[in-house]
């Protein structure tokens, strides 16, 4: 906020005063104009911003509020592929199928995000939502032989049992965990058009029902008759905990045979597989039944991407002293960008004086001077040479505590929320603006509570991360295997959902220009 001078005379007094001039060159502390009679805002520039990337340990990936299947390849980072481990469950526990019941056939649906509209009087059209590439890819169904939990032993059997982004590495390092080739789905590309599907009533009517577009797939009969019909009245069958200890679960493992393919995001609560049956009923006449099997129990997203080489150089040997050139941030198995604030020196105390605190020498100074913070901001511009291949860039980022694994104080008072992902937080988490060609030039990141609390109520710098997101309305953190530095426990899970990934100009960039700054707007008493 700027306050407007009708004092011009004062103005040129004031603005002569000497103050402490030891903060040079990377924070943009601006201001212009007289605030009261003493009072005033005061222009500095200090090295401010230490900033660098992370490539993240695994990270906890059951739990999240949609899951992915595909292979994609990014112009910046490479092949990734998203396989998935899926619990299944009973429709209908202790199912009666009736007399000589017999399987006619077995589907699976895993349904796109998609808006449907009605084009004409009766036909919809759907517009497909977090669905990428158009090139083939193969999905092979293995029963699992890996046991889901509902929670940890570890715990005593009383906190939620957490998985992994790495566990089909447990599939490849153990075998015997992979069961029968239920199916092998190949080739398969995603399309927008829905499914027509006709059924008949018992009097020989008709009915037609059109479902959204998604992965349709007929499994083998045989298997299903087997594992499910034929065990009518078993214990297997009598509740969800014994056919789950029965039914392992579903590994669908996806693969490319180039570094192309598609991706896509799915909700797994509207998942599922159908056997369709046919019995004798009392009359000794046909007819027909279907029971569902539910794939929304516990899901695990496997990741695994195949990063460049020159992209691993960058994260795996990051300057966190001085800083980086370039911050690589990615969302799947996720790559944050890690930015400590007011850098890194630490040779004065609070009261200014030789001998390290612990704190930054540039907030002790700030410390010192007790502003009042009208505005701060991260701006984190694109590197557009590192983008230029990129046809879909975040739209968003969140930066969060990478310390204590929470959203910061300005996320919360931000009263802008629409509960829409482009949208929502907007004052706090400015989305990506582009440039007049349509390219990404910068996000802006308004951390102004944040700011004022370091500086005015002691609060503990701690390092802030920054990630990537296509959805900012329920960051829901999740779990890294372990701890990584600088004390990174926990990370946004809605970023583990975006395969998007974007390359930002860090504090060290050359382009003076757009190399990372915060900006601050301070009133400084006299």
């Amino acid at each position: 906020m700027k306050i407007k001078n009708m004092l011009p005379k004062l103005a040129t007094v004031l603005l002569l005063v000497v103050v402490v001039a030891s903060c040079e060159e990377d924070i943009d502390i601006i201001g212009s104009e007289i605030v009261g009679d003493n009072t005033f805002i005061e222009p500095d520039q200090t090295n401010s911003v230490v900033s660098y990337s992370r490539k993240l340990l695994p990270i906890q990936t059951n739990g999240l509020s949609a899951y992915q299947l595909g292979v994609k390849n990014d112009p910046i980072y490479g092949k990734s592929t998203a396989s998935l481990l899926s619990q299944v469950t009973l429709g209908e526990v202790e199912p009666e199928f009736g007399e000589g019941a017999t399987l006619d056939s077995v589907v699976l649906y895993i349904p796109f995000f998609s808006e449907s509209e009605i084009v004409g009087e009766d036909t919809l059209s759907y517009t497909l939502d977090s669905v990428f590439g158009s090139d083939p890819i193969n999905i092979s169904m293995y029963e699992s032989n890996y046991f889901l939990r509902d929670l940890d032993p570890e715990s005593g059997f009383q906190d939620p049992q957490k998985y992994y982004s790495d566990l089909e590495k447990t599939f490849d390092n153990n075998p015997a965990l992979i069961g029968d080739l239920i199916h092998e789905i190949e080739n398969f590309t995603p399309s927008d058009e829905g499914f027509n599907l006709v059924s008949y009533t018992s009097a020989g009517d008709t009915i037609n029902e059109t479902v959204a577009p998604g992965l349709r797939a007929k499994l083998p009969i045989e298997y299903f008759q087997e594992k499910i019909i034929d065990k009518e009245g078993s214990p297997e069958l009598l509740s969800n905990n014994n056919f789950k200890d029965y039914f392992r679960g579903i590994y669908f493992k996806t693969e490319s045979a180039t570094d192309n393919g598609n991706f896509f995001l799915f909700n797994p609560s509207n998942a599922n597989i159908t056997l369709h049956y046919s019995f004798s009923d009392d009359d000794d006449e046909e007819d027909d039944g279907s029971l569902r099997l539910n794939l929304g129990g516990i899901n695990v997203s496997l990741l695994q991407d195949e990063l460049p080489q020159n992209v691993l150089s960058a994260i795996e040997n990051p300057d966190v002293e001085n800083g980086d050139e370039n911050l690589y941030i990615k969302g799947g198995d996720g790559i944050t960008a890690v930015v400590q604030l007011f850098g890194t020196e630490d040779n004065l105390n609070a009261n200014l004086e030789q001998g390290s605190n612990g704190v930054a020498d540039e907030l002790d100074m700030l410390r010192e001077q007790k502003p009042i913070i009208n505005e701060a901001n991260l701006v984190f511009y694109v590197n557009k040479d590192k983008t230029a291949a990129l046809d879909n860039e975040p739209e968003r980022v969140i930066i969060f505590d990478a310390k204590n694994g929470t959203v910061l104080i300005d996320y919360v008072i931000d009263d802008l929320s629409t509960q829409l992902p482009l949208t929502h937080k907007t004052n706090h988490l400015g989305p990506l603006e582009k440039d007049a060609s349509g390219k990404g030039d910068f996000y802006k990141i308004r951390l102004t509570t944040h700011i004022s609390n370091l500086i005015n109520n002691d609060s503990t710098n701690v390092p802030l991360g920054l990630m990537v997101t296509d959805n900012v309305v329920s960051p829901n953190f999740k779990s890294l295997q372990n701890t990584q530095e600088p004390g990174l426990e926990e990370v946004p899970g809605t970023s583990v959902l975006t395969p998007k990934g974007t390359v930002l100009h860090g504090n060290n960039s050359p382009d003076v220009d757009r190399k990372l700054k915060l900006q601050l707007y301070y009133t400084k008493p006299e």
